[in-house]
């Protein structure tokens, strides 16, 4: 049997990633993750799985971040029983990340079903518990870096270091009987390298496919050294303390969260910057910093950078939602760090929806913003968004700071990709939204890949892994409708409408033209209703 390669996730989009590899022998998962950004996208984290659960031998993990591990539980509710192979930190991280993500489903579905029992909409369920991403880590095995392991029959793979976060790692996967062996290449999320915090990407040269990510494909970016990258917060920090108003950092909870902090607090202990109360509001990265001060000891260094990182009386951990709650009542020069970096969930759209409006306030957003989520619409500049169905005037100042990010930009994948060389197949760009995939599509053309062996898979194809390049098999149904992983889907759309209409309709001169206004619109719809 020829092997295939089905793209279940971050296919058109750049989240959510999940490949399916099928042999003669077994089914395996690189990743499982949980689609991030617009509702539309979002709503196929409650579909069930393309596939049979129960078929599926194991699953091969390369990092924690929610979008490559976020449905763990409800593989496993779908009948999952294998083993879950990641790294050490890799495990750690996700047995508090995933219990962390089902709890904020119970959470939300719970908010929701209030909300829609007013409506007469029945009740829905949410994806998983938190009890079910406690469950599900009793499934992980430990992946030791550089040391391959049998994952079953024909099948074995190694890690590598990814430099995208602390446990992260590309899989090389070797398919085939001894001697006739084809290796398969995922990067995973690749970081940038010349991090203090992680060791460089580094994988074998000479693979037979290569599956690379795409974040940044198409865009490069400058100073995301760590000197430089200090440098540069301490510039949003100072700018920050003489607006006069507080700094609100929508950090991922994991990693970004922990790197922030460490520069924080030496910048302050340098004097480079004003000295304020910091607050870390978020359980999950309280709970992560735990992991990565057991998890981050960096033997080349004989250090761990994230020692520091204990409560003090300038750095406070917020544990509860009443310690939380409490910031509302402060005013002036203080830093809040919470939870979610794309402003999408957790306690920082309440914090967001308290300060968006004080022209004081700065908003630093300091990672990748997928399109569709509030982090992205604030980026590119909306005057008024929506939280939590209040409409909320946008006068702070909203800030971003990409050296921050995890991953490398497209300098940096082609150079990664080029080191991978010969690549005796395709290529696959995989996890980037449509131009960011094309991007870096033009540009291992142009670094030399052959044109015709680059695909960016859509979601749900399928590709034999025979000799030479793969070849595309029958598609599957599409579960998403054109171009709605790239850009502004209806929700989103409906919701910057419902803002223009407010807007529009208290600019009126008077009653009357509101009126007519309103007649106007609700023609279009009569008409539209046919």
């Amino acid at each position: 049997m020829t092997p295939t390669l089905t793209f279940h996730g971050a296919a058109g989009c750049v989240t959510g990633f999940c490949a399916r590899l099928v042999t003669e022998h077994a089914t395996v998962l690189i990743d499982c993750g949980m689609f991030q950004g617009s509702k539309t996208l979002k709503a196929l984290n409650y579909e069930p799985f393309p596939f049979d659960a129960g078929k599926v031998d194991a699953v091969l993990l390369t990092h924690a971040h929610i979008d490559h591990s976020g449905l763990l539980p409800k593989l496993m509710l779908a009948g999952f029983e294998g083993p879950i192979y990641a790294t050490a930190a890799t495990r750690d991280l996700a047995a508090v990340m995933l219990v962390d993500a089902g709890g904020i489903q119970e959470n939300e579905v719970e908010s929701l079903n209030r909300r829609n029992q007013r409506r007469g909409i029945p009740p829905v369920e949410p994806i998983y518990t938190a009890q079910d991403g406690k469950a599900v880590a009793a499934q992980f095995r430990k992946a030791k870096l550089g040391e391959p392991l049998q994952i079953a029959e024909g099948i074995t793979a190694t890690w590598w270091p990814a430099g995208h976060m602390l446990g992260a790692a590309s899989i090389a996967v070797e398919v085939g009987a001894p001697g006739q062996t084809k290796t398969l290449l995922f990067s995973g999320d690749l970081g940038p390298g010349g991090s203090p915090f992680v060791d460089d990407p580094d994988a074998p040269a000479g693979v037979d496919h290569l599956i690379i990510e795409s974040t940044y494909g198409d865009r490069e970016r400058t100073g995301f050294d760590s000197a430089s990258r200090r440098q540069q917060l301490a510039e949003e920090v100072r700018a920050a303390h003489e607006a006069g108003g507080p700094l609100l950092i929508p950090a991922f909870a994991v990693e970004r969260s922990q790197e922030l902090l460490v520069d924080l607090l030496e910048l302050m202990d340098a004097g480079e910057v004003p000295k304020a109360d910091i607050f870390l509001d978020s359980p999950l990265a309280i709970e992560a910093t735990k992991v990565f001060q057991a998890r981050g000891w960096r033997p080349g260094v004989q250090s761990n950078p994230f020692e520091a990182l204990r409560p003090s009386n300038h750095l406070r951990f917020l544990s509860s939602p009443g310690e939380s709650d409490g910031l509302d009542r402060l005013s002036g020069w203080h830093v809040i760090l919470a939870a979610s970096g794309m402003c999408d969930a957790g306690r920082v759209r309440k914090h967001l929806k308290r300060l968006l409006w004080q022209k004081e306030a700065t908003v630093l957003l300091c990672g990748y913003q997928a399109t569709g989520t509030l982090g992205r619409l604030l980026a590119e500049g909306a005057p008024r968004v929506s939280i939590r169905g209040d409409e909320v005037r946008v006068r702070a100042r909203i800030r971003q700071l990409d050296a921050y990010s995890g991953h490398a930009d497209a300098h940096g994948l082609v150079a990664w990709a080029k080191a991978r060389k010969p690549v005796a197949g395709s290529v696959f760009i995989a996890h980037g939204e449509p131009d960011a995939a094309q991007g870096l599509k033009r540009r291992l053309a142009e670094a030399g890949f052959a044109e015709d062996r680059l695909l960016v898979p859509a979601l749900d194809e399928t590709f034999l892994l025979g000799e030479g390049p793969a070849t595309l098999t029958d598609q599957a149904p599409p579960r998403l409708p054109p171009r709605a992983a790239g850009s502004l889907d209806w929700h989103n759309q409906r919701a910057a409408f419902q803002l223009a209409l407010g807007e529009a309709l208290k600019s009126a001169p008077d009653d009357a033209d509101r009126e007519r206004l309103l007649h106007v619109l609700s023609a279009a719809l009569e008409a539209y209703r046919g």
